[in-house]
């Protein structure tokens, strides 16, 4: 079974609590996530299935959509509402234009300072682990990118927003950052991410679902309906359909010429429609070498005449 699924991952579970979900419906132990999602958050996770976890290369600095909410008058030791108040709360009665005004300071490059409960590492240790730890946790500004950073409304001491943003990017950083500057504190009262890459949340399904549809219907049917269409995976990269004694070829390491691609240093190589076989690297003209094989050989190679 391979494939990349989009899940809608539910308020509090961890990302790699879902992975394990979905192996244990699948019944396959390859099973990987396109980013880290925050157990309090809510949206898309996308998971790579079976061979196509080798895809997991070409999504590292995958872009991401949240929408969320952000609460002022305290600040919390996790910069969202899972952590324990670090300042006294206060009454906070906002200004739209004051907050709208605000988040302009947060668009474009900016430098960020990552929450001390999260993965980024310090010497080699994950920096949550040394904060559950009450340890010292010393961590480095880092240069994000926020490409949208909207607010949406604003009522009471709350302020909607919707945010378009780089890879490692925390949105509990910015809510963070924001009351600092207001002088009030705050935090990340929720958050739902809406797309990462190509991938969007209409195309997400709950576990609740992918439980039910794996007990009633064939793998065909489960695949057809619920994995991503290949040819829609790293729209970046051009496609090319190969003949099937190519196909044979590159499912036994050998190098290929494939004539419409004479510029593309990478290829989606399939076969028919569907069957994505490999991500093919060009060695020379139009010579490719299959970098990465996404299917075993399952296509004898035609018996020369």
């Amino acid at each position: 079974m391979n494939g990349v699924l989009v899940i809608d991952k539910p308020q509090g579970m961890t990302s790699h609590d879902v992975v394990n979900r979905v192996r244990r419906i699948l019944g396959e132990r390859s099973v990987g996530h396109l980013g880290t999602l925050d157990p309090s958050a809510t949206g898309v996770l996308p998971l790579v299935i079976g061979s196509f976890t080798r895809l997991a290369q070409f999504y590292s600095d995958s872009e991401k959509t949240y929408e969320g909410v952000i609460r002022f008058g305290f600040a919390t030791d996790t910069y969202d509402a899972d952590g324990e108040a670090t300042s006294t709360p206060q009454v906070v009665v906002l200004n739209r234009e004051e907050v709208e005004g605000l988040g302009e300071l947060f668009r474009g490059s900016i430098e960020q300072m990552p929450p001390p409960f999260s993965a980024k590492k310090v010497a080699g240790v994950p920096a949550y682990k040394l904060a559950r730890k009450q340890r010292e946790v010393q961590l480095k500004p880092v240069l994000v990118e926020v490409k949208e950073f909207a607010i949406l409304d604003v009522a009471g001491d709350q302020a909607t927003f919707r945010a378009h943003v780089g890879s490692g990017t925390y949105m509990r950083s910015i809510a963070h950052d924001m009351g600092q500057k207001l002088g009030c504190g705050a935090h990340l009262a929720s958050l739902r991410r809406t797309a990462v890459a190509e991938f969007v949340v209409e195309d997400a399904h709950t576990l609740e679902r992918l439980e039910s549809e794996v007990r009633q219907g064939s793998a065909e049917e489960f695949c057809d309906r619920f994995f991503v269409h290949p040819r829609k995976l790293a729209p970046h990269l051009p496609c090319v359909t190969a003949t099937e004694e190519n196909v044979a070829m590159i499912r036994t390491g050998r190098s290929v010429n494939l004539p419409e691609m004479s510029r593309a240093p990478l290829v989606k190589v399939f076969y028919g429609q569907r069957e994505l076989v490999a991500i093919g690297t060009r060695i020379a003209g139009t010579l490719f070498h299959a970098g990465i094989v996404l299917a075993a050989s399952s296509h004898p190679l035609p018996a020369r005449r």
